[in-house]
């Protein structure tokens, strides 16, 4: 697709479905930080990671210990290592390069969501999980244990967090369930929501609450998520409401600005100072939400520039996906098949969006491009009718008499640089990135044994059609003969030794008969038979063909020959 030619205001997001990729029973996926690969965690315990660019399975990730489904799938900052969670409490980190299981922990209850920090240590060591009910907890990989996040603050609060039997994951029931977590861009920061409606800023480091947010409604937040610049942070709430705020600390070093900001402030104390410090992070900024359904959200995220906010309709039986511009106005509705989603994700560079159907195939939708060469071609008119051109005497001249070509001014002996990469803009950190994995080489799988049987199978009913229409079997039938099918060369040859006559020549090679010969057995063969008196001639013109037939029914070659051409 020629960019220049594409209409620019057209929206930069995707609106049919342009294929879909099925590889077991998928349950969730995740892009690289590139976009090069996607890993998509099946039901059956296994990750399979595709090459986005070909559409075809770079690798699988396999361990025989997990045979449960695989809930969330996480890359890490330059495509090493993928983190995946499952159902049966555990937590399996892989070093996709050569597909080896580097830890795996489990923990005590169910994680839905697991994240790995974003910093640049190999292999990582610290990731963040929400268990299914109970406070998220950050997991050390290498030893197996586990920190968990302070979800509330007691009414004195200095930065203590109140008692909570889910903390030390008891079987009653809590006063409020926290459900979400993430980390800022740098990960010196994690952003926890709860079922209370606040949002708390909790330092990764020393798990301390800096600052707490409340949302309005004071539902329970189901999903937290950054956009890929840190500009923005989601939320999507019970109240069937999806909040974008903008982050006002800095990208970097926010964890200390965040401290800084609260030594400082000595005016208020307790809750009321950590509501103070949160109104200087986060500042509302649009509202999402379908007045007239009312429907839930499921896997909202940004887009990978943060100018589009997508969310999913979590109605059973539906596959609809709703996009928002960052204005806040409704510009597109995707209809899929009749198939619940269950997981989404934006593709970090280009205007694609993958979705995950509950019967486990990975839909592609793409961007409908269409061309408008007469706006942005120049000089380019579109044309009715064709109309004939006449050209210039001097248009093909190397030198135009009407247009002097200036000799540019180009300083030869200047070096060109080859090796400095050039850093992309869509990435703030590309100049840092050269040893990340942005591909695969393609393994083959092996072929499935009822493949190869139906493979077999339609070969052999291909030579059966090739023997069947071939020209010796056309050319037997016309004569009057038949051919009886041979099921190998050793068979052919025994059969023709069996009845082959003491001292008869060898064949000589068949040549193929001319068209006018072909034309000849083709009248032939439309002449009617007619009943007639044996006679000496149709005698001899009988004995001539049978002499001209080998004991196998073969017709020799001067016979055709002579009699056709």
């Amino acid at each position: 697709m020629n960019v220049p030619i594409i209409d620019p205001l057209q929206g930069d997001f995707p609106e049919v479905i342009e294929e879909y990729l099925q590889h077991g029973n998928m349950k969730c996926i995740a892009f690289n930080r590139r976009g090069t690969l996607l890993a998509a965690g099946c039901a059956d315990g296994s990750c399979v990671i595709w090459d986005f660019e070909t559409r075809g399975v770079a690798k699988e990730l396999r361990d025989k210990d997990c045979m449960a489904p695989i809930t969330s799938v996480c890359w890490s900052k330059y495509g090493h290592h993928i983190l995946a969670s499952a159902t049966d409490k555990s937590l399996t980190l892989w070093n996709v390069v050569n597909g080896e299981k580097i830890a795996r922990v489990t923990l005590q209850q169910t994680t839905l969501h697991a994240r790995l920090h974003p910093g640049s240590c190999t292999p990582p060591s610290v990731c963040l999980a929400c268990p299914l009910s109970s406070a998220p907890i950050l997991v050390d990989l290498n030893t197996g244990s586990s920190t968990v996040l302070p979800v509330s603050l007691s009414d004195a609060g200095n930065g203590t967090t109140a008692p909570h039997p889910r903390n030390k994951f008891s079987d009653g029931s809590p006063p409020f369930t926290p459900t979400a977590a993430t980390f800022n861009k740098y990960g010196d920061l994690i952003y926890v929501g709860n079922s209370k409606g606040e949002i708390l800023i909790v330092d990764s480091k020393n798990i301390r609450v800096h600052a707490i947010i409340p949302i309005s409604g004071g539902s329970v937040v189901k999903d937290i998520v950054f956009s890929r610049n840190g500009q923005y942070l989601l939320t999507n709430s019970n109240d069937r409401v999806i909040r974008v705020y903008e982050n006002l600390l800095c990208r970097k070093g926010a964890a200390k600005e965040l401290e800084a900001m609260s030594s400082l402030d000595t005016e208020f104390q307790g809750i009321e100072k950590l509501k103070v410090a949160g109104s200087k992070c986060l500042l509302l900024f649009r509202e999402f939400q379908d007045v007239v359904t009312k429907i839930q959200w499921k896997a909202p995220c940004f887009s990978g520039d943060g100018e589009w906010v997508i969310g999913a309709s979590a109605s059973k039986g539906e596959h609809k996906l709703y996009i928002w511009d960052r204005a806040g106005y409704l510009v597109k509705i995707l209809e899929g098949p009749k198939e619940a989603l269950i997981d989404l994700a934006w593709h970090p560079v280009h205007p694609l969006v993958v979705s995950v159907s509950v019967a486990g195939l990975v839909y592609i939708w793409a961007k409908d491009y269409t061309e408008n060469w007469s706006a942005f071609a120049p000089d380019f008119k579109e044309l009715e009718e064709n109309e004939e051109y006449v050209e210039r005497e001097d248009e093909f001249d190397l030198m135009p008499e009407s247009e002097k070509v200036k000799e540019l001014d180009i300083n030869q002996d200047e070096e060109v640089d080859i090796v400095t990469i050039e850093k992309d803009p869509a990435f703030s950190d590309s100049d840092a990135s050269q040893d990340e994995l942005c591909f695969l080489p393609a393994i083959p799988l092996p072929d499935i044994p009822e493949q190869q049987d139906k493979c077999l199978g339609s070969s052999s009913k291909l030579e059966d059609s090739n023997h069947s229409g071939s020209p010796f079997s056309i050319e037997a039938t016309q004569n009057g003969q038949a051919m009886l099918p041979t099921s190998s060369p050793l068979e052919a040859v025994g059969n023709s030794t069996a009845e082959e006559v003491v001292g008869t020549t060898s064949l000589k090679r068949k040549r193929k008969p001319s068209a006018k010969g072909l034309e000849l057995q083709v009248e032939k063969g439309r002449k009617p038979l007619m009943k007639t008196k044996p006679s000496a001639k149709s005698s001899k013109s009988k004995n001539k063909h049978g002499d001209g037939l080998n004991t196998n029914g073969f017709v020799l070659e001067d016979d055709v020959t002579d009699e056709y051409l």
